[in-house]
């Protein structure tokens, strides 16, 4: 496992994303999915020198509920060794905040869970569903069903390569009559090397009841750059 989360509810968040689903689960720990490779397996943060402060966008969008714009952060730091990094979360803020853990040698970047454990918060709230189901969704749809595709992205004036990686992992689920509006949500995930911690951005998206109408919710984390933190 690449990099492992501390609280309880994270340990069973990054187990269920990073354990092997299949046939071979049991047996072959290596049967790991591109997407899941792309997303979980890779040292987004080698090479970057700490101190340094990872800067994103969010916002809410959507007829559901209230838009909002807000910004997540992650803090990277030296470990004792002096290589990067230790990692120091914050995701959304006053109300919004959500509490995230630390990650000690994190090699990849923390960010995608960070996101990820929100997303399943706000699912958990919207249907008044099980969190444990949404994550073995997400993790088996990642595993199973997505597509991955090369893209190019732009950043800070100029094009650079990437991959996207989406999948929709409500679509066939047995429950999904109990959250029917939410069933075609997709998700889409976008790396790049070319930015700083290899993750240019994150989008959720909710369609309307009809092809006219406009989107239910709309979630989407950007890459806003990368600097020294303030002292």
């Amino acid at each position: 496992m690449r990099f492992a989360i501390a609280f309880p509810l994270r340990a069973l968040l990054c187990a269920l994303l990073l354990a092997p689903i299949g046939p071979h689960a049991e047996t072959d720990k290596r049967d790991f999915s591109q997407a899941e490779r792309l997303l979980f397996m890779t040292p987004q943060l080698k090479g970057l020198q700490a101190p340094m402060l990872l800067r994103y966008t969010f916002g809410k969008t959507g007829t559901f509920e209230q838009n909002f714009d807000d910004s997540v952060t992650v803090a990277l730091s030296a470990k004792a060794d002096g290589r990067c990094c230790d990692a120091k979360g914050v995701f959304l803020s006053d109300a919004r905040k959500v509490q995230v853990p630390d990650v000690p040698a994190a090699e990849g970047n923390p960010v995608i869970l960070y996101f990820l454990e929100h997303d399943v918060r706000e699912m958990k709230r919207l249907t008044r569903g099980s969190d444990y189901h949404f994550r073995k969704r997400i993790r088996m749809a990642i595993y199973q069903a997505a597509d991955v595709r090369d893209v190019s992205l732009r950043y800070q004036g100029r094009t650079v390569k990437g991959k996207e990686i989406a999948f929709s992992p409500f679509l066939d689920d047995p429950n999904r009559p109990k959250y029917e509006r939410f069933a075609k949500k997709s998700y889409r995930f976008t790396l790049s090397d070319a930015v700083p911690g290899g993750v240019y951005g994150i989008r959720t998206s909710t369609p309307g009841e009809s092809a006219a109408a406009q989107p239910l919710l709309v979630e989407e984390l950007l890459i806003d750059g990368a600097k020294a933190p303030a002292r």
